[in-house]
């Protein structure tokens, strides 16, 4: 049982962006939920609801995202 190196370096970038994801995708939402707080009956207000569906799927692929890379990891050091 040896470690695939250029598996484990893929799975180390992927895990890289795994960690701005998990920063990312939370700030996003929350800016979005009081965008629609601060823009209550403006212009501005349509923005907001722009932002919201693109934060709620992004944090839906950091989910996606978190699984793929872990399973890339664990395939990385425990392959046959």
């Amino acid at each position: 049982m040896s470690t695939n190196v250029n598996l484990l370096g893929k799975g180390f970038k992927y895990l890289a962006i795994l960690v701005f994801l998990f920063i990312a995708s939370p700030i996003a939402l929350t800016m979005s939920f009081k965008a629609l707080k601060k823009f209550e009956n403006t212009a501005n207000e349509s923005l907001s609801y722009i932002i919201l569906p693109i934060a709620g799927i992004l944090v839906i692929f950091t989910i996606y995202f978190a699984f793929k890379t872990f399973k890339i990891l664990l395939k990385a050091i425990f392959n046959k």
